[in-house]
């Protein structure tokens, strides 16, 4: 599709946020653990390694599956974003609201854009 509407180029904008966000997680707990810190390396190794494929995926879907208007983009994008609310939810009752609000915004600014009506258009056309 040669134009995309402006709701599925702001989900792949969150969807390509939130793999940037995973990515440099990930990467930050590698540099930990190599530099020592982590207290269970084996925890550690594995929440990096997770961090990082999540993050490769978001971005993959934001790319190769949101920009293109591939049909395929819009569950994973979606399942993603019905994570993020008990993640953000679950940040707010531990007294992180400064991390859990902007979580919750960013999810449903993500779930209206990919659940608006240009947005299916686009994807799944007159059908």
């Amino acid at each position: 599709m040669s134009k995309r509407p402006l709701s599925l180029v702001v989900a792949a904008l969150v969807v390509a946020l939130e793999g940037l966000v995973a990515v440099g997680l990930g990467a930050f707990a590698a540099v930990e653990t190599v530099r020592g810190a982590a207290d269970e390396v084996t925890a550690a190794i594995a929440e990096a390694v997770f961090g990082l494929l999540i993050g490769a995926g978001l971005l993959w879907v934001a790319w190769g599956g949101l920009l293109r208007a591939e049909r395929w983009g819009r569950a994973p994008s979606v399942l993603t974003q019905i994570f993020m609310v008990p993640v953000a939810v679950t940040l707010i009752q531990s007294d992180q609201p400064l991390l859990g609000i902007p979580l919750i915004v960013v999810a449903v600014i993500g779930l209206g854009s990919l659940l608006a009506p240009p947005t299916t258009h686009a994807l799944y056309g007159e059908e």
